[in-house]
């Protein structure tokens, strides 16, 4: 039997801002940090707006690479959130998620880091960010990686939810981070037809006039902390439900009839009281083929009911493997305070007639949020998260 699960401390770093206080002061004010960045001189991508993240200070570090210091540093930062005591930290459980991993160091991209010879097979390793984590934190519980594609971060919470809600595991800490803005990274993109070719952000526009291509890349690195008591320490939100399923179609598309998303956010829907369900916060990559068939798939899944989408992408990039656990913690924090963002200003509406989230949203006690996530090869992931009683929740800002 599963027991309540509760995310306890997020820590969370983009374009947004490298500090999750950053971040949520943009959701506020609906600001996005996407823009022309220079990032990747001289290889024709001057034109692509992307969500690079603010220094270099997250990444830095001569023993991992770039990902895994990243990691490394929002995991320490989400621990020291939530209290944790040396005895709880090494005896909890570690997931890790990425799409591309340290790609910046398997593609030798990341040479100004310096890194020592003695760690260049680690530098190249998925799951070296961690191994790493494990190693500076001194956790000594299980750890996994996940890498499927763009659901890994929200995966990797589905796994550590089950784990920790079943007894398994006393607590878990649940990392993703992804590092994109490699040229050759961003070609292979290009190649497939994911990249966006105009730099329209905004991932349900079908029409002639203004009409998505493709995704805009971002930069991401977010930890997550679950337990199942606290100990009196506050609680963000209590995660209640993880399904997954496959399209078992393609590669890369989704098909026209949204393959497995519907089912998978139907059983996340149908966790709780359907009616509780006061946002969907979609995956909408920007891609055209997300952007036709997600929406319907949405909407029955919903069962018509025209619950607002909450697109976050627009405001921080798609950041591949770490972009579900992105949207899941920026979520629970705004949802501890008792609200949630609205999109940015000017965006398209699905033509389905689902509503985005325009305004900012108040949230009490038993609301529901739903995050979905497809990865690679038609893989769906989607959460449901709740809002708790005002007692358990407290400022979470340090």
């Amino acid at each position: 039997m599963m027991e309540n699960v509760f995310i306890t401390a997020v820590e969370t770093a983009c374009v947004l801002g490298l500090r999750t206080e950053e971040c949520l002061d943009a959701l506020r004010e609906r600001r996005g940090g996407l823009a022309l960045s220079g990032c990747v001189p001289g290889e024709g991508f001057e034109a692509l707006p992307m969500g690079v993240l603010p220094s270099h200070e997250l990444v830095k570090g001569r023993r991992y690479g770039a990902a895994s210091n990243a990691a490394v540093k929002v995991a320490t930062a989400a621990v020291r959130r939530a209290c944790w005591s040396a005895e709880e930290i090494r005896a909890s459980w570690l997931f890790g998620a990425s799409s591309r991993g340290n790609a910046g160091e398997i593609l030798g991209a990341n040479a100004w880091r310096r890194p020592l010879r003695k760690f260049s097979a680690s530098n190249t390793m998925h799951c070296e960010i961690p191994a790493a984590v494990s190693i500076e934190l001194g956790m000594r519980g299980p750890w996994q990686m996940v890498s499927n594609g763009c659901s890994s971060g929200l995966d990797a919470l589905g796994l550590a939810w089950m784990a920790v809600g079943s007894g398994a595991a006393p607590r878990a800490v649940v990392v993703a981070v992804d590092l994109p803005l490699i040229a050759a990274l961003l070609q292979d993109f290009r190649e497939t037809g994911l990249l966006s070719s105009n730099g329209v952000n905004d991932p349900f526009a079908t029409g002639e006039e203004r009409r998505t291509s493709g995704f805009l890349p971002g930069e991401a690195a977010v930890a997550v902390t679950l337990e199942r008591d606290s100990g009196g320490r506050p609680k963000l939100c209590r995660v209640e439900h993880y399904s997954a399923n496959s399209d078992a179609y393609d590669t890369l598309m989704i098909p026209d009839d949204g393959g497995g998303i519907e089912d998978c956010v139907r059983a996340a829907v149908q966790a709780g009281e359907p009616g509780k369900v006061v946002a969907v916060c979609p995956h909408a990559t920007g891609t055209l083929n997300h952007a036709r068939v997600e929406p319907p798939a949405l909407l029955r899944a919903l069962d018509g009911r025209r619950v607002p989408l909450l697109p976050l992408k627009p405001q921080t990039g798609h950041t591949l493997g770490a972009s579900g656990l992105l949207d899941v913690a920026l979520l629970a924090a705004c949802m501890a305070d008792g609200w949630l963002p609205a999109v940015l200003p000017g965006l398209t509406p699905p033509g389905c007639g689902l509503p985005l989230n325009e305004a900012l949203l108040k949230v009490t006690a038993g609301d529901r949020v739903v995050k979905l996530a497809s990865g690679m090869g038609g893989h769906n992931a989607a959460v449901s998260l709740v809002v708790l009683p005002e007692s358990l929740t407290t400022d979470h800002t340090d």
